[in-house]
């Protein structure tokens, strides 16, 4: 039976562009109702753990924790081509440094988090809101901070320096994109239903990207600290063919990831990878 489904994602310009078409019902969706719930990765990672919501976007690490309740959709990915996730900092800082320096982090189920410790190893860390760590390296209250989301579009302005672009590593390391983020769908809601909501998904991705201008218009409600024309930017980073699809370099992108991560002890084992 058709019913309201939960849909969470972050509050950021590319999650809104992505579900634009259905948040102002823009395509057919064969019945089916979206209540969108506007929470920070960290938060949508924890409450996939406990299975709380129907569809949600997810860090790709923290996919790993909770493969046995959802399975992860082919559209809806956040890819970093050459790009990605960057330690910033007042000053530059050696890599040999990051040891014994304290570095703050979005969340310790994010991708950018794992994507570092696979970057350079062990190192001391405290967790802030996503927002809270440009402000918080500027004002000298931490050393450096890992940032994602727009600020990788204005740590300049804020006076800091990039000291490590975890998207162009990864990149030397795999000649592959960095995988961020994905979008899940519980399990428990059977086959026929997930294809059928995987396709009005990718077809809100798809609308987005045939009405740009429009799309990118709405998601300035969450740009924070941007104009349309670095949301516009920021959007292309992160919604774009990949996000339609993975395609084989997106989907063998995702397992080296998380096999990596397990090789080095950070994850427990590699979850069984179907991509819906």
């Amino acid at each position: 039976m058709k019913h309201t489904l939960t849909l969470g994602h972050s509050p950021d310009p590319d999650d809104a562009f992505m579900f634009y078409a259905l948040a102002k019902h823009r395509i057919d969706t064969h019945g089916w109702q979206f209540e969108h719930i506007l929470q920070d990765i960290q938060t949508l990672n924890e409450r996939a753990t406990r299975g709380e919501l129907d569809i949600t976007a997810i860090s790709i690490h923290a996919y790993a924790y909770v493969a046995d309740k959802y399975a992860l959709l082919s559209c809806g990915a956040s890819m970093g081509m050459r790009y990605g996730p960057l330690v910033v900092a007042r000053e530059q800082l050696p890599l040999a440094a990051f040891s014994h320096t304290t570095i703050a982090v979005p969340g310790t189920m994010t991708s950018a988090f794992l994507a570092l410790k696979l970057a350079v190893g062990e190192f001391p860390y405290k967790v802030i809101p996503f927002d809270e760590i440009i402000p918080a390296v500027t004002s000298g209250s931490v050393p450096a901070g890992l940032i994602i989301h727009e600020g990788q579009l204005t740590y300049e302005s804020a006076g800091l320096q990039k000291v490590l672009d975890l998207g162009e590593w990864w990149w030397q390391q795999t000649r592959l994109p960095l995988p961020l983020g994905g979008n899940v769908i519980r399990r428990d809601l059977g086959d026929s239903a997930i294809e059928e909501i995987s396709e009005i998904l990718r077809e809100s991705i798809r609308y987005g990207l045939e009405h740009r201008e429009e799309a990118v218009q709405y998601s300035l409600q969450w740009a924070r600290d941007m104009g349309y024309d670095l949301a516009d930017r920021f959007v292309g980073m992160y919604v774009n063919d990949l996000t339609l699809d993975y395609g084989e370099d997106g989907r063998r992108a995702v397992e080296l990831f998380l096999q990596k991560a397990v090789e080095r002890g950070y994850l427990p084992r590699l979850p069984e990878l179907k991509f819906v």
